[in-house]
């Protein structure tokens, strides 16, 4: 058993992605050409965007956000404390400083109150001007963005959506992707859109800002290409490849993973209701579930269980056990008065099962068994 079963997915979409990759191995054309460019097409009216810039990897993706916005020393970038480090690390080696905020007790998401209290906590010490909030949709569950837009307009902010986890996940009807000025994603495996190495891709609107992105992708290239260069940029492209992997990937997430995803997410509620925190997800939202989190009444039941699970073979992992403002690289970050009872708790108790659209009722079946006896 897999946590996310990759090999499931292969098996299914064999035919569609070997061949695909064949077309790539016979054109020899492995940077650029008619796979980057459909998949970007393809992306963007997914997610219903104008534009999309596919790049080397979601960390990237992010880096070239933030550059793209101009963040900078002396900026206040506001991020939750429980998240991914890649989600506020490129603001930080841009000379920004991270600004955490704790996160709503129910879906896990950053939350409008302490962003607020963080925005207004700069403001009052003079010492940063607020920049950016980066909103991630943290385990494919959607930011509560009537609040945080909000904010962003009351206090002149930027807002960039990590949607590393929530590819296909939706908010008020609008696909995540498709919130901020620019959004972005990550393609790792174990993504709920995942190729066969690393990749990402940034969401925008802007046409001006969709030629700069292109341009920080490719050394800084200007429009007489690589060797123009008129800016100092990054080699960060996806290649053709991962596109052509990335392609078949996406039909099938359209047309059945996501509804998978949420059978295999109802039965493990069904069969946890009343014995843990089970995944709570918004009125008019819809999760990607890119991990099935628990969490248990204590930190020491969480341990038995995950021992238990380990004993019988069973994958589980941690997402995240450690908050942002307790990592040793943040610790000199200022915090604000903030404590962050809810990141703190979360991290204490979470712990996740596999999820993927490819994980059958039997197997399904041997891990709630397991966890019920561990309790």
């Amino acid at each position: 058993m897999q946590l996310i079963d990759l090999r499931a997915q292969y098996c299914a979409l064999k035919t569609e992605i070997d061949a695909n990759i064949q077309r790539v191995l016979n054109d020899a054309q492995f940077i650029g050409g008619p796979f980057i460019r459909e998949l970007e097409e393809r992306l963007a009216a997914f997610v219903g965007r104008k534009y999309c810039i596919t790049c080397a990897n979601g960390t990237d993706a992010l880096q070239i956000a933030y550059m793209v916005l101009g963040v900078g020393p002396g900026d206040a970038v506001f991020c939750p404390d429980m998240t991914f480090i890649a989600s506020v690390e490129s603001a930080k080696m841009l000379g920004a400083v991270p600004v955490f905020c704790d996160i709503q007790p129910d879906t896990y998401t950053i939350s409008p109150q302490s962003l607020e209290r963080q925005i207004k906590a700069v403001l009052a010490e003079g010492k940063l001007r607020p920049k950016v909030v980066v909103a991630v949709d943290i385990l494919g569950n959607p930011c509560a963005y009537e609040g945080i837009l909000a904010l962003c307009e009351k206090y002149g902010l930027l807002l960039i959506e990590d949607a590393a986890q929530s590819f296909g996940a939706s908010y008020h009807g609008k696909r995540c992707g498709s919130f901020g000025q620019i959004a972005t994603t990550s393609f790792f495996p174990a993504k709920p859109l995942g190729c066969y190495g690393d990749g990402g891709a940034i969401f925008l609107d802007d046409s001006r800002l969709d030629i700069l992105c292109r341009s920080l992708c490719v050394h800084g290239k200007g429009p007489g290409g690589k060797y123009d260069n008129i800016r100092i940029g990054m080699n960060s492209r996806l290649d053709a490849l991962q596109a052509a992997v990335l392609l078949p990937k996406l039909k099938a997430l359209e047309k059945y993973e996501l509804e998978a995803r949420q059978t295999v997410a109802q039965r493990y509620h069904d069969a946890f209701a009343g014995k843990f925190v089970t995944p709570f997800i918004a009125e008019r939202c819809a999760s990607a579930y890119a991990q099935y989190a628990l969490l248990a009444d204590s930190k020491e039941q969480r341990n038995t269980i995950i021992t238990h699970l380990e004993e019988k073979g069973i994958p589980n992992m941690v997402y995240y056990p450690t908050p942002m403002h307790a990592l040793p690289v943040f610790h000199n970050e200022p915090l604000y008065g903030e404590t962050f009872p809810h990141a703190v708790d979360y991290c204490s108790r979470t712990f996740s099962l596999p999820m993927h659209p490819y994980l059958s009722e039997q197997e399904q079946q041997v891990v709630i068994r397991n966890v019920l006896e561990a309790l």
